[in-house]
């Protein structure tokens, strides 16, 4: 006979079983990439995955629809995570880039619109998700910019600081907003 089930799903008497162990910042890194994901296929949109992050970024969101000058846009979007709260502002979220990435996502000869996407989450990884039945909560929110919005870094400056207004923020609504400006030719 099986063991009554606990309200956390375990066997009575048995212990959770322990998480996967995937460090920090590669937990982070994948929450933020689902988060992304969540967002995008919510949208109606679909994502392009690169293998690497060389160029700058590390996902394109890809849209269906034939607006009145493209059809199909993308958009490429550099994310990062982080449990630093103390970055968020009545205003904006602060971000620290380093050179060469602001560089290459700044790029004015970029093909595709970037964007800087920036996921703000619990410091307890045990509270970036609620999930039961009829729920699947986050306590997670990402803030978004425009990279051709960044400014620019001095050639002697290796850091810049960027601000991403909290009024930008990654949702479903707002993702449909940017690709239907960027698919009628981008009238920011």
């Amino acid at each position: 006979m099986a063991s009554p089930a606990a309200e956390d799903g375990t066997a009575a008497g048995q212990a959770e079983p322990p998480d996967g162990q995937l460090p920090g910042n590669a937990r982070r890194e994948q929450f933020s990439l689902a988060f992304v994901r969540l967002v995008a296929a919510a949208a109606g949109c679909s994502i392009k995955s690169h293998e690497t992050d060389y160029d700058g970024v590390d996902i394109t969101i890809t849209s269906s629809a034939d607006y009145s000058k493209f059809y199909c846009p993308e958009l490429e979007l550099q994310v990062k995570c982080t449990t630093q709260h103390r970055l968020l502002t009545s205003t904006h979220m602060s971000w620290p880039m380093e050179a060469k990435p602001f560089r290459k996502l700044t790029n004015p000869k970029r093909y595709n619109e970037a964007f800087l996407g920036v996921l703000l989450v619990p410091a307890d990884p045990a509270s970036w998700l609620e999930q039961d039945e009829d729920t699947l909560l986050t306590r997670s929110r990402m803030y978004w910019h425009r990279a051709a919005e960044l400014g620019e870094i001095p050639e002697d400056q290796g850091t810049r600081t960027v601000h991403l207004p909290r009024s930008n923020l990654f949702t479903v609504p707002q993702l449909l907003t940017i690709m239907q400006t960027i698919g009628e030719g981008g009238d920011w």
